[in-house]
């Protein structure tokens, strides 16, 4: 099995996460290193979505409602810690080309699900996993820093106006 690292730092997941909030981004960025680390094989992490606008919410809500395709959220705009920049989902990138979902492959043959290693690293740190969440709709690709912060109270601050000059909200 090749075990060479492939296109590391990947340039759209730093660009992505560098879109988080304040508060987050430097763990982000640092916890992104270290699950790149771990992966030894041909998968490296992918960050497919980080901060998501309230039109881009309302979009993706939409979608399987009124619009064509899965329902993919049941969070409406301003319901997801993603409209805070406090959210990731992420997949793993194979051979620096293909995207894969598969959260149980061991790409670097060392006997963990490489999506599982990322997931622990940022777990470890505090980070809350989509994937443990019970309901209709777990979130596997989603990891998420909220400081005890609900959406509500996020949507609250944006609401009233408590926001820095980038348009973070302030808390």
């Amino acid at each position: 099995m090749d075990t060479q690292k492939t296109n590391l730092p990947d340039r759209i997941s730093i660009q992505r996460l560098n879109t988080l909030h304040p508060k987050i981004r430097k763990e982000a960025l640092d916890l992104y290193e270290r699950a790149s680390s771990a992966l030894t094989g041909r998968a490296q992490m992918r960050i497919v979505q980080a901060l998501r606008t309230f039109d881009e919410q309302a979009a993706l809500y939409a979608q399987g409602r009124t619009k064509p395709g899965k329902v993919v959220t049941n969070a409406k705009a301003g319901q997801s810690f993603h409209n805070y920049g406090l959210a990731i989902d992420f997949a793993l990138l194979i051979d620096g080309k293909a995207i894969s979902w598969e959260t149980g492959k061991d790409f670097d043959g060392d006997h963990v699900a490489d999506w599982m290693e990322v997931v622990k690293i940022f777990k470890d740190a505090g980070w809350a996993w989509g994937g443990d969440w019970t309901g209709t709709l777990r979130d596997l690709p989603h990891l998420e820093k909220t400081f005890g912060k609900g959406w509500k109270e996020l949507l609250a601050l944006h609401n009233e106006g408590k926001m820095d000059p980038a348009g973070y909200v302030r808390f």
